[in-house]
């Protein structure tokens, strides 16, 4: 598929970033492009922190300043208000990684509901999300997944957790807020879809608060959409998506391997795009049963959603289709999207330095893993850059 005409304007793609920020940009993604230095400097970096080193200055003028939007809420509005001078909204992510203890659930919580709050406020922030382990202990989720008796103690923490989802879900319908829930793994995964499910019967009848996350890189997904839907009909909710490729894939089939149960992943990326691109299909084709936010910085996927709307004849500025991409990546989609008058969505992660350290360093891996990311983040900064100098 030809994405040259809309996502090649590299003029638009960087059109908010200082020359100095365009080679702070070229020097990361160089750096993420090289396989052993990135392994060789995110155990140096993890030795550094552990080892109380001074490195967060570095950290933050760097990778955390390119990917993250600021410690706080606070810190991230400059970023956010200079975005939406582009039409480019943000989706603000606490990110934060801690320890598995209440209070750090609870402030999880709070940081969502603060989000939440955020949303009604300004107009940039159209969604609110949390990640389920963020409210409570992996262990708990796969227990009620399997099946496990609780203890005394373990049901109490449960009943919590429920109360969380239960307040973060309330306080978005009543705010007018649409709530995305991110995906986790498989293994605990069905008990998150029932909730889900059960939030979007109660606040989705008119329109979608509660998005369920979609990972298709799981090879039983796309029946699963077709299921949902299904439900969605008959129920007369509205079905709430995020569409995303997934990002568990080798500790999927890892696990899978070492407890001797087949592997619930594609058999290849071919496979992922294949059923990625046939959800955008079934949706747009059903889009009076779902809303879309579609994870992607695949030019191909994000091109098709564009077509796959105007021969459905639905506006460009529809708000039940946004687009969505994270902060420091693929640019050149986002913009030209949003210039285009798509609506688009940036991830702005934020957190203490050290507690997003292990989401930033996930972000070098998967673009050092995803064939073709980094050099073509590196070839458009370099047409821009070029651009430039031939003013």
């Amino acid at each position: 598929m030809n994405t040259d005409l809309i996502f090649n304007d590299t003029k638009i793609a960087f059109s908010l970033k200082t020359d100095s920020e365009l080679e702070r940009a070229y020097f990361l993604f160089k750096m993420i492009s090289i396989e052993p230095l990135v392994r060789i400097g995110t155990a140096a970096t993890n030795f550094a922190i552990k080892a109380h080193l001074p490195i967060e200055g570095l950290i933050r003028s760097t990778v955390f300043d390119h990917f993250c939007g600021g410690v706080n809420e606070k810190d991230c509005m400059p970023t956010i208000d200079k975005m939406y001078t582009k039409n480019v909204h943000s989706v603000l992510d606490y990110s934060a990684e801690g320890k598995e203890v209440e209070e750090q659930f609870d402030l999880a919580m709070e940081k969502t509901l603060n989000t939440i709050k955020f949303g009604t406020e300004r107009k940039s922030i159209p969604f609110a999300v949390f990640k389920p382990t963020g409210f409570g202990k992996l262990s708990l989720y796969q227990k009620m997944t399997e099946g496990e008796p609780l203890s005394a103690h373990e049901e109490i923490e449960w009943k919590r957790i429920k109360e969380r989802y239960d307040i973060v879900s309330k306080a978005a319908f009543e705010r007018d807020v649409p709530l995305l829930i991110d995906a986790e793994e498989t293994w605990i995964q069905p008990v998150l879809d029932n909730w889900t499910f059960e939030m979007m019967l109660k606040y989705n009848s008119t329109k979608a608060i509660i998005y369920n996350t979609v990972q298709m890189y799981r090879h039983d997904r796309l029946a699963f959409l077709k299921d949902q839907y299904e439900l969605a009909k008959s129920h007369g909710f509205i079905y709430g998506v995020k569409l995303v490729r997934g990002a568990y894939m080798e500790k999927e089939r890892e696990r899978a391997q070492n407890l001797g149960y087949p592997s619930p992943i594609q058999p290849d990326k071919a496979a992922t795009d294949r059923d990625y691109n046939e959800a955008l299909r079934f949706m747009v084709d059903h889009h009076a049963h779902f809303a879309l936010c579609a994870g992607s910085h695949n030019e191909d996927s994000s091109m098709l959603l564009t077509q796959l709307m105007a021969e459905k004849n639905l506006e460009n500025t529809n708000e039940k289709f946004f687009f969505a991409q994270l902060l420091g990546m693929s640019d050149h989609i986002s913009y030209n999207l949003a210039n285009a008058g798509y609506k688009v969505a940036k991830y702005v992660p934020f957190g203490p330095v050290k507690e997003v350290l292990p989401y930033l360093l996930r972000r070098a891996d998967e673009n050092t893993s995803v064939a073709g990311q980094t050099g073509r983040e590196l070839s458009l900064i370099s047409a821009e850059v070029s651009r430039r100098k031939k003013r």
